[in-house]
């Protein structure tokens, strides 16, 4: 992992998002990453290949536990571009597994016309 921060803290991002992703905007291999799509780690013990800052900070995040595309961007302090562009290289490395996000059976919880009257009736009062 390199030592080279690409970030500063008072006045964000020093390299473009394009620069990060080599001019990139779809992941590599064709994954399609969805914003809930949860992202694990296959490996946590291997420090992994050389990976530049941005790549490893993002496994770093992954290590920490399973979780989704949207909280990784949220994370990183990337644009959710990026982190999917970023996730495709990962993942064609071997390093991260991407999984499709859980979808509800048809008639189930949010198909109940009450329950989501009810959800837009208290979003209403936010």
């Amino acid at each position: 992992m390199s030592d080279e921060h690409w970030y500063e803290d008072e006045t964000g991002s020093m390299v473009r998002p394009y620069t990060v992703t080599r001019g990139r905007t779809r992941p590599s291999g064709g994954h399609a990453i969805d914003l809930m799509s949860r992202v694990t780690a296959l490996d946590t013990d291997t420090p992994g290949p050389d990976l530049d800052h941005a790549r490893a900070a993002l496994l770093d995040l992954i290590r920490r536990g399973p979780r989704p595309v949207v909280e990784l961007a949220a994370d990183a302090d990337l644009p959710l571009t990026v982190v999917r562009v970023l996730l495709g290289d990962l993942a064609e490395a071997g390093l991260v597994r991407i999984d499709e996000p859980r979808r509800l059976p048809a008639g189930g919880p949010a198909a109940d016309p009450g329950l989501l009257r009810e959800i837009v009736q208290r979003l209403r009062e936010i």
